[in-house]
């Protein structure tokens, strides 16, 4: 059943947007993420969440959305996300890690997955533009931006050609390719 989890838990980049993710739902999600592990257990995170279509709007237009595919500005109206949570960190923490966010960035998505929803973790980002928007305080660093929504997209896992091309793509019916490398591959021993 985890298997099944991490398989569907892909970067989704286009959503039913007139599906709605209430507020409770987003902070069930953000308390998932409360309960992980962090370094030296400093819990330096705090979550931003946001499902109002103009909350919505002001931070979609601070992400850049896929790295690989640069003609492609993002989702289109009726496409883009339902919600989004924000990660951000206090200024000033010691031994807070860069994996603290990514633990509960992927927790967070790993819970919307289990609900029927998908997402993407988005690093690029607009920070001062994305601050001033949302109010954030200046002593928080912004540090993620999590896309959610039902999905509207198919991806699909293929295994790395022989080229060793990483990038992701997408086909003539919209179908995002993600390769990914052989299990022999990664294994060093």
């Amino acid at each position: 059943m985890f298997r099944d989890l991490v398989k569907a838990n892909r970067s989704y980049r286009r959503f039913n947007e007139n599906e709605k993710i209430d507020r409770e739902t987003l902070v069930n999600l953000v308390d998932y993420a409360r309960l992980t592990p962090s370094g030296a257990n400093k819990q330096a995170l705090k979550y931003y969440v946001a499902n109002a279509p103009e909350q919505n709007e002001k931070i979609f237009r601070t992400l850049a959305w896929a790295g690989y595919l640069p003609a492609w500005p993002g989702p289109e109206a009726g496409e883009r996300p339902s919600a989004y949570i924000i990660v951000v960190q206090k200024e000033g923490f010691k031994m807070a890690t860069p994996a603290d966010s990514g633990i509960a960035a992927q927790t967070i998505l790993l819970g919307a997955v289990e609900l029927g929803l998908g997402g993407c973790i988005i690093a690029s980002i607009q920070k001062e533009q994305l601050r001033e928007a949302l109010g954030i305080p200046a002593n928080y660093e912004i540090v993620l931006a999590i896309a959610l929504g039902k999905p509207k997209e198919t991806v699909v896992i293929d295994e790395i050609d022989r080229d060793g091309d990483i990038k992701y793509w997408r086909d003539e019916q919209a179908v995002h390719h993600v390769p990914k490398r052989k299990l022999k591959d990664i294994l060093l021993n």
